[in-house]
């Protein structure tokens, strides 16, 4: 059985949980764990000096949620703002989770995990670290690991490797390691790229530019709104509490959203003609046809939202501008295009993306022999083929990420209790004979969702197979009713 409070507190490095990442994942599985199993020792190892996972990475300016944070935040937190957030407020509200479920001193902070093996005949994970602000290595172990660090490198975005790169000589910078001293006034910026980060910064910087320049390889749909939610008001008009406020304006995001994400697969025309209406408006015809009409359906890659259409404006008013075209090379003084026009530029900024990297690129052994991801099977997206007490959050793509961090909590703290009651201390999910020449498919299908970081790189994530449990739902109004129900029982989930 899972170690209570009192035996790790002999053993000071020995935890019933090693949690890693203090971002929106890890402080959720803390909650969680300290709400639905009171008793069960836990340490969070978080690689930076601070909480908030990706809202301590990205800097950049105006660095704001995609998501609306009535569904981005907790069910157990009420979000009081604008449903559109800036970094800042995102990591004041994690700081106050942190708070409430007094969890700092279960966070050790500068810790990067190196190494993490799993024995069979000692039952636990022996994970190695490096103390950032000793340089040393530090051990603990754990009879659960908790993978909760995001789904990307946090360490480098990702750049092509375009012709020419070394010849240009002004400043290139990605947005994921914005520097402090950079000089934005009027220069000549050039923004590569066109989903939610090139949507976040030129707003946000046209005013400092003499212009700014949003070139895209193809276009993404947005859509836009204030940056209110008008339900929200009028519920707190009638002093409705923030709880109840809380939940009926998540549940009425949700619909809406199921409606849209639906549509867009049943009739992506429409949905599409809809989209475009929105740019329309706000750009003309000649602009919205040229540069806003994607040639995949709408939800195959993330809608991006521009709260108060604050890029449209920009757009409009002259202070920024779209080029849809590809890139031939690099040159001294900015960028040619393989239309032949060439892009002038100060400052060239490449909003490209990230690099998916699953459980944060540590390597992990069972029993000293490296185990290699991609030929493992997804057990419902939440544990991994054949390896012992191991859950990685890996949270919805189409639906705020939070709103799947809840429902493996959940599953999580049910299959830890469930443990207890049967006196086990290992869970492995474990193929049948009959699963063993599954087709090894993606982690998440084409069809389903195919923007370019995951293309890149899915062949380093676990597979999905062609049968339930071995298969990761994208989809979250299939699976919050699914999950709460799956059977803890069944003959994949092997007990020891």
């Amino acid at each position: 059985m899972l170690d209570t409070v009192e035996s790790a507190s002999v053993l000071a490095d020995h935890f019933d949980m090693l949690i890693v990442g203090a971002g929106i994942s890890g402080l959720g599985v803390a909650h969680h764990l300290k709400e639905q199993c009171p008793g069960k020792s836990f340490v969070i190892f978080e690689a930076k000096d601070t909480h908030g996972g990706t809202w301590a990475t990205h800097t950049y300016p105006g660095i704001r949620s995609d998501s609306d944070l009535y569904t981005f935040g907790y069910r157990f937190k009420p979000w009081t703002g604008n449903p559109i957030a800036t970094a800042d407020l995102i990591l004041d509200y994690l700081a106050e989770v942190i708070e409430d479920d007094e969890l700092e001193p279960h966070i050790r902070y500068s810790h990067e995990i190196v190494k993490a093996n799993w024995s069979d005949s000692e039952k636990k994970w022996t994970i190695t670290a490096l103390n950032r602000e000793t340089n040393e290595e530090v051990q603990v172990t754990a009879n659960f690991f908790f993978w909760t660090g995001g789904y990307y490198d946090h360490k480098k975005g990702y750049t092509p490797e375009w012709k020419g790169f070394d010849t240009f000589k002004g400043q290139i910078v990605h947005p994921q390691t914005w520097p402090d001293d950079i000089d934005l006034k009027g220069k000549k910026v050039v923004v590569v790229g066109s989903g939610a980060t090139a949507a976040t910064l030129i707003p946000s910087i046209a005013d400092d530019c003499a212009h700014v320049t949003m070139l895209q390889r193809s276009p993404t749909y947005f859509w836009t709104g204030e940056n209110r939610n008008e339900l929200a008001d009028r519920l707190r008009s009638l002093d409705i509490p923030e709880e109840w406020v809380h939940e009926i304006v998540r549940r009425d995001l949700l619909q809406q959203a199921k409606d849209v994400q639906y549509m867009s697969a049943e009739h992506p025309e429409m949905v599409k003609e809809e989209l475009l209406k929105i740019v329309r408006e706000h750009l003309g015809d000649e602009v919205a046809e040229k540069h806003f009409m994607p040639s995949y359906r709408p939800w195959q890659q993330r809608l991006a939202f521009v709260p108060d259409a604050d890029m449209f404006e920009a757009m409009k008013n002259g202070k920024a501008s779209v080029v849809t075209d590809h890139i031939e090379c690099f040159t001294e003084n900015g960028i040619l295009l393989q239309s032949g026009e060439e892009l002038d530029a100060d400052i060239i900024i490449t909003a490209t993306g990230f690099n998916l990297q699953a459980v944060g690129g540590i390597p992990l052994e069972v029993n000293g022999k490296p185990v290699n991801l991609p030929d493992c099977f997804t057990y419902r997206g939440v544990m991994i083929s054949d390896l012992p007490n191991f859950a990685m959050m890996f949270g919805y793509l189409r639906t705020s990420w939070t709103m799947r961090v809840d429902l493996v909590c959940d599953y999580i703290c049910r299959l830890v209790r469930h443990m207890d009651a049967k006196g086990a201390s290992v869970v492995t999910p474990t193929l049948r004979p009959e699963d063993q020449n599954m087709p090894k498919n993606r982690w998440i299908a084409e069809e389903e969702f195919n923007p370019g970081y995951i293309n890149r790189r899915v062949h380093l994530m676990p597979r999905s197979g062609d049968r339930e449990p071995w298969m990761f739902s994208p989809d979250y109004y299939t699976e919050k009713d699914q999950m709460p129900n799956f059977d803890l029982d069944e003959e994949q989930l092997v007990y020891a």
